[in-house]
């Protein structure tokens, strides 16, 4: 199998034919279903069949390996395959086409309506297809749900590096912050707006990422993991200044070595609050966080590296499962 980006979307170089996996027989019926046993439910990527205006921009179909073929042709070849459901799409009007032409029999839909309702039986939706408002009050926000949840987050908390065991903090040093809410910080430390004056920094970083021109695109943060010159200059430039610990959303991985030199103490967050940082920062409470992938060196590790096989880059900066317990 050859190590590109069309390995992402369809199989090269394999036994089975050259087309996006929603459209695979051999995958989803052949592998999947019949020598793997699943029954349940296949839905397939998004937009196979069908171009799609998203927020005024056109989008083409993503029918890799099946761009010649009709929007109905396409149609047949999902449910040739053995998938269940089309990825954004609402091309009801193909299927009717298909069954009503005899290009697809009626028996075919039945198979996959078959496991979609079973689901909707199992999960009770027409035993009570009505939501309790009274109870669904009293349910969402509930008191120990919320406190379930924030023991979670500062759980999830990893600790990658502690230099000189910096954390966890004593005191009420005189703090600088940046991304965190300085109300909430208050409750921890004397909060400074000047960094040279402060004894100790707390830096939130989002994960790196590229900007795209496409507006739906630029959703989903994609592209280089590391970041620029001139985004790296002044958080290296707060860490000469003065002892900080950085915190790095890991919503996808991160390339930072230079980060994880200089910080007083490096922390990856995987979506926590302000509150359950600096509940960790000043040993409130312990983190548990293990990292979920490994952290890479480089981008050229990166581009070295195999994408279909995970944790693949050589000499990680933090291999999968690195954390500290404080």
């Amino acid at each position: 199998m050859r190590a590109d980006d069309a390995l992402l979307r369809q199989p090269i170089g394999t036994d089975w034919e050259e087309v996006g996996f929603g459209v695979n027989k051999g995958v989803v019926q052949g592998l999947l279903r019949e020598k793997l046993g699943f029954d349940g439910i296949v839905c397939t990527d998004w937009g196979l069949i069908s171009d799609a205006e998203i927020f005024g921009e056109t989008h083409q179909a993503r029918a890799w390996g099946l761009e010649s073929l009709t929007e109905l042709q396409r149609a047949a070849r999902v449910l040739d395959a053995g998938c269940d459901q089309f990825g954004g799409e609402d091309r009801t009007d193909l299927i009717i086409e298909l069954v009503e032409s005899g290009l697809v029999p009626e028996t075919r839909l039945d198979q996959s309506l078959r496991r979609l309702l079973r689901e909707k039986f199992v999960l009770g939706l027409f035993d009570a297809p009505y939501v309790d408002a009274d109870l669904a009050d009293e349910t969402v926000g509930r008191a120990d749900f919320v406190e379930a949840g924030a023991r979670a987050q500062r759980r999830s908390l990893t600790v990658l590096t502690n230099s000189g065991g910096r954390l966890p903090v004593a005191g009420r040093p005189k703090l600088y912050v940046e991304n965190v809410t300085a109300d909430v910080a208050m409750e921890y430390a004397e909060v400074v707006t000047d960094p040279g004056q402060a004894d100790l920094a707390v830096l939130r970083l989002s994960t790196p990422y590229e900007q795209r021109t496409n507006r739906f695109e630029s959703f989903f943060h994609s592209g280089t993991l590391e970041f620029t010159p001139e985004e790296l200059e002044p958080i290296l430039d707060l860490l000469e200044r003065v002892p900080t610990v950085v915190c790095v959303n890991l919503e996808r991985a991160a390339v930072i070595p230079e980060i994880a030199e200089r910080a007083a103490a490096l922390v990856a967050d995987y979506g926590a609050d302000d509150a359950a940082l600096l509940d960790v920062v000043f040993g409130r409470t312990r983190p548990e966080g293990r990292l979920p992938f490994e952290l890479p060196r480089s981008m050229e590790a990166v581009r070295a590296s195999r994408p279909d096989v995970p944790d693949d880059t050589e000499n990680p900066l933090f291999p999968h499962g690195a954390g500290l317990t404080l």
